[in-house]
């Protein structure tokens, strides 16, 4: 399987506080990927770090082939449109509507006309499973549920390949979050692509998975499939899934 993702001995410090002590992972194209752990262990940090948010001490990371602390300007700006984001309050800009939400990458990095910007974004409203009238509501005027996916449906607005979710189900109810994973089962399938995530959502690491690491302790506890998570000696990775284990 070709490698999307390249983690080699990530060090991670604010200050005198260290967060990651050595990680190192590999992800896979086309791969459902889990970034697991217990609370304060540098989950979304590592995935900030990913999506070039947030710098990080020593070690690599290289995405899609380019090291992220060798890149240039451009060639970040380049790279970063390869990848969609879907952060977990959904990030909405409050003051756009849905519509206008997700044609925002389209209007900052394409030079489409604003009739194909219109059907892309119609196309990406009913891909997600929103409703054309959705279009023109704004964050206020709608549902928790709406607001992932509508932030999903920006994060795919430029097509990519690699998609970056952190805890996408967070807030929803259980019928919403199941709804939710098999959503990004389809279109993981339907558009090829390779998602890192992020979640504490039991049943949705058990559905939607192909593969996980577990950071405890500032380094990857484990790192695999769930068949294999019985040879881990966490103690997070027993607690966690000590029913299903």
């Amino acid at each position: 399987m070709k490698k999307i993702i390249e983690v080699n001995n990530l060090q991670t410090s604010f200050g005198a506080r260290v967060v990651h002590d050595g990680l190192n992972l590999t992800i896979g194209e086309g791969e459902i990927y889990g970034l697991l752990g217990p609370s304060g262990c540098g989950k979304t940090t590592l995935l900030r770090e990913m999506v070039l948010l947030q710098e990080y001490s020593g070690g690599s990371i290289h995405i899609l082939g380019d090291d992220l602390k060798q890149l240039h300007y451009d060639e970040a700006q380049t790279l970063r449109q390869k990848w969609g984001v879907l952060f977990q309050s959904g990030a909405l800009f409050s003051s756009l509507s849905i519509k206008d939400n997700i044609a925002l990458p389209l209007k900052e990095y394409t030079k489409l006309n604003q009739k194909m910007i219109d059907e892309i974004v119609a196309f990406k409203i009913n891909l997600v499973g929103l409703k054309q009238a959705d279009a023109h509501l704004f964050p206020s005027q709608i549902s928790g549920g709406m607001k992932k996916k509508a932030g999903l449906a920006r994060a795919l607005a430029m097509d990519p390949k690699l998609l970056f979710l952190d805890e996408p189900t967070s807030g929803l109810d259980p019928i919403s979050a199941r709804e939710f994973d098999s959503l990004i089962l389809k279109l993981r399938d339907m558009l090829d692509l390779s998602i890192v995530m992020v979640s504490h959502d039991l049943q949705s690491i058990y559905d939607t998975l192909d593969k996980m690491a577990i950071i405890d302790n500032k380094k990857i506890a484990y790192e695999g499939t769930l068949e294999n998570l019985n040879k881990s000696e966490s103690p997070f990775v027993q607690t966690f899934f000590k029913e299903r284990l």
